[in-house]
């Protein structure tokens, strides 16, 4: 009952895979990274080489598994008790910046991990997972959302960074390239009002899920309904192309987003806990 750890995407994904994509919907995130560095590269998130593990039983089943693509926190599945302690032992050594786990594992590792590496930590988030249940579409504001085109790339670049400056989290290192990957497969979609008003991203379907993310209005745009328009639209798009379930991830600390998406018929699934490390 140890860590395995490796650097190969693909070994990682030969041996946990089946674990992963038994359970889409709570993997959601880490399906979405293994298929992001299969396509682009070990190097898709940043410069240095990511990080894959996975947690066996006695019986030899995988039961956890972790990844990270430095600079950006470790992410963990769900994690046994046992897994946990071993976990620290198994990462001893390594610069860990911070890490997301399920919010009924968080204290033992960050407890943990203080200890083992002499660092402070501190909570940057507070997350909830949501799953589709049924759409309840709201009264549509003015205008109709569009598919982007490659002529929307600056402006999508521009929102993705304002989105992530707005929520406190890291800039995507190129965002031109997060941008280009979307519009391969058609996955923004956007909200037209007499020009763009808000946007919607989703992931590419891993395992019958897609992922609806990055929804954002610009400050002086907001308080009409083109968020919670956007986000229909791109939730439509998702089961249009065959999602059989449809995911997205709330800031617990944004009482309006998660409001509007139980009201657009999102039902809570799992709660997570980011933490950094200093």
């Amino acid at each position: 009952m140890a860590w395995q750890l490796t650097d190969d995407v693909e070994t990682f994904d030969a041996t946990a895979g089946e674990f992963l994509r038994a359970r889409p919907i709570e993997h959601t995130n880490l399906l979405t990274l293994i298929d992001t560095l299969r396509r682009r590269g070990r190097n898709a998130y940043g410069p240095d080489d990511p990080v894959f593990g996975w947690w066996s039983t006695p019986a030899g089943q995988v039961a956890a598994v972790l990844l990270q693509t430095p600079p950006h926190p470790m992410i963990f599945s769900e994690l046994p008790p046992r897994a946990v302690t071993a976990a620290v032992e198994a990462l001893a050594g390594r610069a860990l910046p911070g890490a997301s786990l399920p919010a009924n594992a968080i204290d033992g590792f960050s407890a943990g991990w203080r200890s083992r590496a002499g660092v402070r930590a501190h909570v940057t988030r507070r997350t909830r997972l949501y799953r589709l249940s049924a759409l309840t579409p709201p009264a549509a504001p003015p205008g109709r959302p569009r598919y982007a085109a490659p002529a929307d790339r600056d402006l999508i670049a521009g929102w993705l960074l304002a989105f992530h400056d707005e929520i406190g989290e890291r800039r995507p290192s190129d965002p031109g390239a997060r941008v280009d990957a979307w519009l391969e497969y058609g996955g923004v979609v956007l909200w037209e009002d007499g020009g763009p008003v808000s946007m919607a991203t989703r992931s590419r379907p891993e395992a019958g899920t897609v992922r609806v993310q990055t929804v954002y209005t610009p400050p002086i745009q907001r308080g009409r309904g083109y968020g919670g328009a956007v986000t229909v639209a791109a939730t439509q798009a998702a089961q249009k192309d065959g999602a059989r379930d449809v995911v997205l991830n709330t800031d617990l600390a944004n009482p309006t987003s998660n409001a509007l998406y139980q009201r657009l018929g999102y039902r809570p699934v799992e709660d997570r806990v980011i933490v950094e490390f200093t």
